[in-house]
C-alpha cells in the first residue's frame, strides 16, 4: 500500500554510507536460506507480536525467509507500576528478559544459527539491553535495532516514581546506562546497535510531561532520550513512537545496517503473493483483581472457545459476499487459522466468545501470508451501551497525525477524539492517539469508510443491543 506523498520520511542525522558501513551480518544475495542469520522481533509496553506484521512483510519482500523471522508474543505484555513488587498481569524487567533469553535459545536451536538480530521497539528495547548486558545474550546478537525505546527514561525527575522501569534516574536504567568503557559507551559490545529516533514526534521522548499526566512539568528528558553512546544513532523526521520500528523509513534503515546493503525493495513496497494462507490467534482479557468491577488489562494468553468466522466483503460497500470463507473455534492454543485468502480480497473477521462482545474487524487486502493476525475480544463499556452502534477505527503500529497524515472516518477530516489540526508557528503535541471512535444514535444502514494515507477501508455497523461492536484496522 502506497503512502501518501504528504508524509515524507528523511534520514536527518545519519548517513545512508554509515548505516551500510554498520551492517554485514547476512549477505542479502546469498543463495543459501541458511546464510540469512535469524531475526527476533521484540514488541512493546502493552502490545502484540501482530504490529510486526508488515515489518515481516517487509524482509519477505527482500527475499529474507520466512522461517527465519521470529516475533515474540509477551503473554503479560505491560510493564509494572513498581518493577520490585509483583503485578497482576503484569512483568517485570527480569521476567520479560527471561522471556525473550528463552525465545532467543529456542529460535537458535531450531535453525541451527550461531547468532540472531534483535529488533525491538519501546519497551522491547529495555528486555534487549537487559539480556545483552545481563543475560547472556552479548555473544549471541550480532545486531541489535532499538526504536523509540526510552533508554534515558520516559522522565527523569529525582525522586519521582524511580521504581518503575521507565525511569531515567531509577536502579533498571541507571544500570543499563552506567559507562561501560573509559569512552563512556552506554552499550555492550561486541553486538552492534542502533537506534532509531523521531526528531520530535515521539510522545515518550517530550520534554512536557503531558503523556505522563503532568502537562507542564518539565520531564528532564529530551527529544535524543532514545539515543545511545556507542551506538549509530538515526533521527527520522515526523515519524512517531512505534513508527520508529513499523514504519517503511525504520524498515529501510534497519535493513541498511543489519545487512550492509541496501533494500532491492523498499519499505513502501509490498511484494505480493499470489495466495495468502492466513492465521493467528484470538486473546482476550484479564480482570485486574478478584473484583470484577476493578475491570480489565489486555494480556496475549490464548482465549479457548471462541468462534472465528471470516467472510470476503464488497470493498466499497462493506457488505458480506456469501457465507462464511471460514469457521474455526479456538482450541487451547487460541489459533483461529489456517485460512487461504484471495489476493486483493477484504474481509471482516466476526469473533464470538462467551462474556466478551462479538466483534467485527474489517481488514483491506492482505498482501502476503501472514501468522500474526492476531484477533483480541472486548467487552462494551457502560458508556458503549448507551448507544446503538460504535465502530472504532484503529492503528496499531502508528499514531493517527492530523499534522501530517491525510485521513478520514465516515466523511469526516477530523476524526473524534483526536486533537484538531494546528495552525500557524509554534510547538505542536507529538502524536499518540491509535484510535478513534464513532457512536451512533441509530444503527447506520449504509457504508462506513476510513482512510489513512491511501488505505481505504469499508465497514458496515453492528447493533450493540446485539453485544456487537465494528472494528476498522489499518494494516500501515
Amino acid at each position: 500500500m502506497s503512502i501518501s506523498s504528504k508524509r515524507q520520511f528523511l534520514l536527518a542525522t545519519i548517513s545512508t554510507a554509515t548505516l551500510l558501513a554498520a551492517g554485514c551480518a547476512v549477505n542479502p544475495q546469498a543463495a543459501s536460506k541458511d546464510s540469512f542469520i535469524p531475526i527476533v522481533m521484540v514488541h512493546g509496553n502493552g502490545d502484540t507480536a501482530a504490529l510486526w506484521q508488515t515489518t515481516v512483510w517487509r524482509f519477505e519482500s527482500n527475499g529474507w525467509p520466512r522461517e527465519r523471522l521470529h516475533a515474540i508474543h509477551l503473554p503479560y505484555p505491560a510493564s509494572r507500576d513498581d518493577d520490585g513488587k509483583a503485578q497482576p498481569g503484569r512483568t517485570s524487567t527480569a521476567e520479560h528478559m527471561a522471556f525473550l533469553r528463552a525465545e532467543v535459545q529456542a529460535v537458535l536451536a531450531k535453525t541451527g544459527a550461531k547468532q540472531v538480530v534483535l529488533l525491538a521497539n519501546s519497551r522491547g528495547g529495555n528486555a534487549v539491553r537487559n539480556y545483552v548486558q545481563n543475560g547472556g545474550g552479548s555473544s549471541l546478537v550480532s545486531h541489535a535495532v532499538l526504536g523509540g525505546t526510552p533508554n534515558h527514561g520516559v522522565w527523569a525527575i529525582p525522586g519521582f516514581r524511580e521504581a518503575n522501569e521507565f525511569s531515567g534516574t531509577g536502579p533498571f536504567l541507571s544500570g543499563l546506562n552506567a559507562p561501560k568503557n573509559a569512552a563512556g559507551d552506554e552499550v555492550v559490545g561486541p553486538t552492534k546497535w542502533l537506534t532509531i529516533r523521531s526528531d520530535n514526534n515521539d510522545k515518550f521522548a517530550q520534554p512536557d510531561g503531558l503523556w505522563i499526566g503532568a502537562k507542564g512539568t518539565p520531564t528532564r528528558v529530551n527529544y535524543a532520550g532514545p539515543e545511545l553512546k556507542g551506538a549509530t544513532n538515526a533521527v527520522i523526521a515526523n515519524i512517531d513512537h512505534r513508527e520508529t520500528s513499523y514504519s517503511p523509513a525504520a524498515f529501510d534503515a534497519t535493513y541498511r545496517f543489519i545487512t550492509g546493503a541496501a533494500p532491492k525493495t523498499t519499505g513502501q513496497h509490498i511484494v505480493a503473493e499470489a495466495a495468502p494462507v492466513l492465521n493467528g490467534k484470538v486473546m482476550g482479557l484479564g480482570l485486574k483483581s478478584d473484583d470484577p468491577a476493578s475491570g480489565n488489562f489486555a494480556n496475549n494468553l490464548p482465549l479457548t472457545g471462541a468462534a472465528v468466522r471470516v467472510f470476503a466483503v464488497n470493498a466499497t460497500t462493506g457488505e458480506r459476499q456469501g457465507a462464511a470463507a471460514h469457521s474455526q473455534t479456538t482450541a487451547a492454543d487460541g489459533t483461529w487459522g489456517p485460512f487461504a485468502a484471495k489476493r486483493s480480497q477484504a474481509y471482516e473477521f466476526e469473533i464470538t466468545a462467551a462474556g466478551y462482545a462479538t466483534s467485527h474487524v474489517y481488514r483491506s487486502a492482505f498482501a502476503r501470508s501472514s501468522d500474526l493476525v492476531h484477533l483480541r475480544t472486548e467487552r462494551l463499556s457502560d458508556a458503549d451501551r448507551k448507544n446503538a452502534a460504535v465502530v472504532n477505527f484503529i492503528r496499531p503500529r502508528g499514531y493517527f497525525d492530523p499534522q501530517r497524515d491525510t485521513m478520514s472516518f465516515d466523511g469526516q477530516a477530523a476524526l473524534p477524539g483526536l486533537p484538531a489540526k494546528q495552525s500557524g508557528p509554534g510547538p505542536h503535541n507529538a502524536a499518540g492517539a491509535a484510535a478513534s471512535k464513532m457512536v451512533y444514535a441509530e444503527v447506520p444502514q449504509r457504508a462506513i469508510a476510513a482512510s489513512f494515507n491511501g488505505e481505504n477501508i469499508v465497514a458496515r455497523a453492528w447493533p450493540i443491543a446485539q453485544g456487537r461492536v465494528t472494528t476498522i484496522e489499518l494494516h500501515h
